[in-house]
């Protein structure tokens, strides 16, 4: 068994306007370290609603959320944003960077926030995330000044610079055609796979390259794995959804 980074526990979701809907129910899930998990289905299903409470950015849920093992439930939103800040790296469909700084200084910027290190330590650990993503020739140049898949790459690298327990990604190639959406996936998967990085991505393309540890697919208010590897099978189990039990599909 690995050490795991993520565990969810029985994670239940309304939404209450104009009515009251159950949008999530009762699952669970678990993710050890190294392992690259995605979860894949058509916009609306629910998918982006549970990244966003299993990356303590929505507090209001039932149930029990661990990151690195510590219990997320009952937090205030100062210690919420430590742990956002300090163990979970965030990629979202789109980039988010400061066009008017430069690609070093917006790797750099929630290492200066977290506040860990001097900043010249901070600037030599950004450029070693652009080196490993193949994009330091890029540190000086404005961010404006890149291409969508430059600037999906930087923000990966922005989100790596402060060694978090987990990358989470939203769509993260949502805004790219199939060659920089294919190229930012093997990046995930060697992150995954060089440097024990733990990731779990939620998109609605069913098309990307088959590079992640495990396939997970919402579909008809349920979620099948549909693709597994042998090696480092990340524990997921979901118990009911809209009040459903759940079966599972496993190919190999």
């Amino acid at each position: 068994m690995g050490e795991m980074i993520l565990e969810a526990r029985n994670i239940t979701k309304y939404f209450h306007d104009p009515v009251e809907v159950k949008v999530l129910s009762e699952i669970g899930l678990k993710i050890n370290k190294g392992e690259f998990a995605t979860i894949t289905g058509k916009s609306g299903c629910g998918k982006s609603t549970l990244l966003y409470i299993l990356s303590t950015m929505d507090t209001d849920y039932n149930g029990e959320l661990f990151i690195d093992g510590e219990p997320m439930k009952g937090k205030g939103e100062a210690e919420l944003a430590r742990v956002r800040n300090g163990k979970i790296g965030f990629v979202f469909q789109f980039h988010y960077l400061l066009n008017e700084f430069s690609v070093l200084d917006n790797v750099m910027l929630p290492g200066l926030k977290l506040n860990q290190y001097p900043p010249k330590e901070i600037a030599q650990r950004a450029m070693r995330k652009l080196d490993m993503l193949g994009i330091g020739q890029l540190a000086q140049r404005k961010a404006s000044q890149l291409s969508g898949g430059e600037k999906q790459r930087v923000a990966i690298a922005r989100a790596m610079i402060n060694d978090p327990c987990i990358i989470m990604g939203d769509e993260p190639t949502g805004n790219l055609d199939k060659n920089n959406g294919e190229i930012v996936f093997n990046l995930f998967r060697r992150l995954a796979d060089e440097f024990q990085q733990t990731l779990l991505i939620v998109t609605h393309d069913q098309n990307l390259p088959p590079v992640q540890t495990v396939l997970f697919r919402w579909k008809m208010g349920k979620l099948w794995i549909v693709a597994r590897s042998c090696n480092n099978m990340p524990q997921i189990f979901i118990r009911k959804y809209f009040g459903n039990q759940f079966p599972f599909l496993t190919q190999h």
